[in-house]
Order: C-alpha cells, then structure tokens, then sequence
C-alpha cells in the first residue's frame, strides 16, 4: 500500500489532501471522517470582528462561482478561545489562515497566534476581496518580502505564505516569499472577477468584484505551481481546480507537496475524502510506494523552452 505521506517544511502531513481556507470547518466531521485529511485549515481570522462584505455575496458562473465573503469573523481572541479548541479534537495539524491591514499587525497577529495547538500558520497576504486599502501585499515582491520579514520575525512556528493569482510575476514574488523565510507558499488565493447582471444592469455582487472559483482554473493554476517549484527551494501547495485524484497527482507532477480543495467541497461534502481514497487506489494501480516519489516529477527534460530554437525545429 502507498505511503501517502509528505512533507511540508518542519511539518509531516499523512497525505496531501488539504481543505483551503474558507471553504471548511469542523462542521464536516458531520460527514467526513476529518482525522483522514492531511491538515485542517481554518477559514482566514482578523484581529477585530469583522462583518463582511455586503450581500450578495456568491454568484454563479457557467464554470463555478465568484464569491466575495470579506472576510467575517469573530476576532482573534474568540478564535484563540474557541475555535482552536473545536479543531484541536481532531488529530492532523492545524493550520490558521490570517490577514490584517499592515505589515505591523501582520508580525502581531502571528505572534499571538504562535501558541499551542496551531501547528503552522498561513498568512493571506493576498485575499482579493478584504478592502482596497489593505490585505493584499503579495502583489508586488518587495511588498511581499517586507511583510513577510516581520512575519519571520515574530514567531517559531512554520509559516506558509498564500500568494495572489492577480500578481503579474509569481515567481518572483514567491522568490520573495522563501528569501523572507516563509517555509512553503500556497498558489494560490481566488481570481479577481466581475459578473454583471443583465437584468437589472448592476454587478451581481454587493462588493462589485469578487474572486473566481472554479475547475477551470486548474491549468493556470498549474502553470504556476510548475514556475515558482522551479525557482523556489521550499515547497508549494496548490490551490484551484481540484476535483478528483488525477488532479492532485497532477499538481504534484508540476511541483506541488500539498494541494487545498475548495470548491469541489462546497458541491459535494465527502469530496475531500473520496479523493484520498481515489489516489490511493491510483498510485497502487502504478506501483507507487511513496506519493512524494511524484513531486516534481513531470517527464520534460526533452522538451525545447527557447522559443526561436523550438520554432527552427518545426515545433
């Protein structure tokens, strides 16, 4: 039988299935036997209570929804009180997804979440949707290494940082990232999107844009996943598109240790765990002993990436 183990910096998770970040809760155990998944991560804490983003706040697409949450929450305090209890009856390792205004409370916020109980922290250094006057530093890499070097700074516990699909280089911005010493970075947060209503002529959503998700996401995704594991030492965990095993093995081939399931959850509660029993059943089929034999291990080395050579040749 596989080993479906992998290892994410410091951090060793039974398999790479991950829940991504506002997209789960302890609710599931209602349905799902949560001690299967590799982590359990939180949806993403601010430091005061927050309400949100005005309704409506999800839209259909023909390829999945756009939703604009905002981020609501309780505050760091409740969270600390009540929800790390709730998730520590679970056993895999729990990661809590954070995002704050400034690179200032972003250090803090870390701090006071460096407790026992929370096994790594995911700083959202990239939600599109939060406000435009903060939230989203990984946009730009020296916005990222600076907030991320406070970030280092504040705390002992492993660190992960969740980058934005809306930058125009992620490569160097994950560069960035590993240079501030985050130990893995999580490709990546929600499309900025728009739909409009052609009945009323108004955008769909009370915010106006909100973050795309969806399946066909994925090979964008990939593309990432494959750039920034070439460049970058750390490990990345792959987030979009995630709906079957063959998926994940997918990911994993590009670089990816880990991957995050979001919408393929909200359509069906057990998805999480199908997929762990499908990509066992997968990699048993092949004579896979340990799943991280396929990290990285796309077969392109015979491939031409200088476009003048490869078009002198036919391709």
């Amino acid at each position: 039988m596989v080993d479906l183990s992998v290892k994410i910096g410091d951090v060793t998770l039974q398999n790479p299935i991950m829940p991504a970040s506002g997209a789960f809760s302890w609710d599931y155990g209602d349905v799902i036997d949560l001690n299967r998944l590799g982590g359990l991560v939180a949806k993403t804490i601010c430091r005061e209570p927050r309400l949100g983003n005005p309704t409506p706040r999800m839209a259909e697409t023909e390829a999945g929804i756009i939703q604009s949450i905002g981020l609501p929450g309780k505050g760091i305090d409740y969270f600390l009180e009540n929800i790390v209890p709730e998730y520590n009856k679970w056993e895999p390792p729990l990661i809590v997804s954070v995002s704050a205004d400034t690179a200032e409370d972003f250090a803090a916020m870390t701090r006071d979440l460096s407790v026992d109980g929370v096994d790594v922290i995911e700083v959202n250094i990239s939600c599109p949707t939060k406000a435009p006057s903060g939230g989203n530093f990984a946009m730009h890499s020296e916005h990222t290494k600076m907030v991320m070097d406070g970030i280092r700074a504040a705390t002992d516990k492993p660190v992960w940082a969740k980058l934005s699909p809306n930058a125009g280089d992620i490569v160097s911005i994950a560069v960035a990232a590993e240079e501030a010493g985050a130990d893995a970075v999580v490709l990546c947060n929600t499309f900025l999107s728009l739909k409009i209503r052609t009945d009323n002529f108004r955008p769909a959503l009370g915010n106006k844009f909100g973050g795309l998700v969806s399946p066909a996401l994925k090979p964008i995704v990939m593309r990432m996943v494959y750039q920034v594991a070439q460049e970058c030492t750390i490990p990345v965990i792959g987030i979009g598109g995630v709906t079957k095993a063959e998926d994940v093995v997918e990911y994993m081939l590009a670089g990816a240790s880990g991957v995050g399931i979001g919408y393929a959850g909200f359509r069906n509660p057990t998805a999480l765990t199908t997929i762990i029993d499908d990509l066992e059943e997968w990699c048993d089929e092949r004579g896979i002993k340990e799943i991280s034999e396929l990290i990285g291990a796309v077969r392109d080395d015979d491939i031409e990436w200088d476009p003048l050579v490869a078009a002198s040749h036919g391709v």
